[in-house]
């Protein structure tokens, strides 16, 4: 098919090179603009923009698509399909319309569950069971439009937003080259009204760990904000970003530690596997304990 691939950052990559390899026609590739990054502020390509260099395929990226002139230049392309995942734009009814058979969205949860932003993040921290991909016939609402496949994932007890954005990358490029390969005989299935829930935009101010909840919860939210933004909290004056953990006998105080980096919450406690200390990368808690020194019986906050 001839298709228009939108997407912006890494979890598009594998749905992009599955296109490829599925023999697909990429018409263009559109992704957001190169944004300063880094120390220097130096302007970045995203993770699409450079993949779809290394392929050869050319790149567009509109800093807004409700101009005429933008929608004339979509509609120039006479794609058969658009193909939209994690693109950061909104899609105006003018360039929803354009391609012959509209534009397909890959959605990173079973929806009406965890419309929006971060879906992955929230079906951890909610402590869902399951989550998965649904390939969307996209219409003006946010993520409100008729599923027309659905593939589902099991959340494991160890996964983290990491681990979970690599799989359901990985099933949402397979989900759509499937799709375009049966679309004929895909039946859009409506979204039930009831089960709608909304994954809100990961905020900062959420990050800090509060000890007085339960250990499952800090849990879920250890594994949903790893690696970003991180939950914290106060180790010897300084911050220590919690990226891995799994719920364990124990307690105590709560954010007292027990033994190693074992933590007593509200109700049961944690054990912290890998953490991130203030300026420095990522390690397992093992290694950063040589040198923190965090005796039994100190309070973490």
């Amino acid at each position: 098919m001839r298709v228009i691939f939108m997407g912006t950052p890494e979890f598009s990559v594998p749905v992009l090179d599955a296109l490829v390899a599925a023999g697909h026609e990429v018409l263009a590739v559109y992704t957001q603009p190169p944004r300063p990054a880094g120390r220097g502020k130096k302007e970045h390509p995203t993770a699409v923009d450079a993949r779809a260099e290394e392929l050869g395929l050319p790149v567009r990226h509109p800093i807004r698509l409700k101009g005429p002139e933008e929608q004339a230049e979509f509609a120039a392309l006479k794609a058969d399909v658009a193909v939209v995942v994690a693109y950061g734009l909104i899609l105006p009814q003018a360039v929803l319309d354009a391609p012959e058979r509209g534009c397909l969205n890959i959605h990173a949860s079973l929806l009406p569950r965890w419309r929006g932003a971060a879906p992955i993040q929230r079906a951890i921290m909610a402590g869902d069971a399951e989550t998965g991909v649904c390939v969307m016939q996209m219409e003006a609402g946010l993520d409100t439009g008729p599923v027309l496949l659905r593939r589902t994932l099991a959340i494991a007890p160890d996964d983290t937003a990491a681990t979970l954005h690599d799989a359901l990358s990985v099933l949402g490029a397979e989900a759509i080259v499937e799709a375009l390969a049966q679309l004929d005989s895909l039946t859009p299935v409506p979204q039930p009204e009831d089960g709608v829930t909304y994954a809100e935009k990961i905020d900062k101010s959420e990050a800090k760990v509060d000890w007085t909840a339960p250990a499952p919860h800090i849990d879920r939210m250890i594994r949903g904000l790893s690696p970003f933004p991180g939950a914290w909290t106060m180790a010897n004056g300084k911050r220590l970003k919690l990226l891995q953990s799994r719920v364990v006998e124990g307690s105590g105080a709560p954010g007292t530690v027990l033994d190693g980096l074992t933590i007593a919450c509200g109700d049961g406690a944690v054990d912290i596997l890998r953490v991130q200390p203030e300026g420095k990368g990522a390690m397992d808690t093992k290694d950063w304990l040589l040198g923190a020194r965090i005796a039994p019986g100190t309070c973490l906050g």
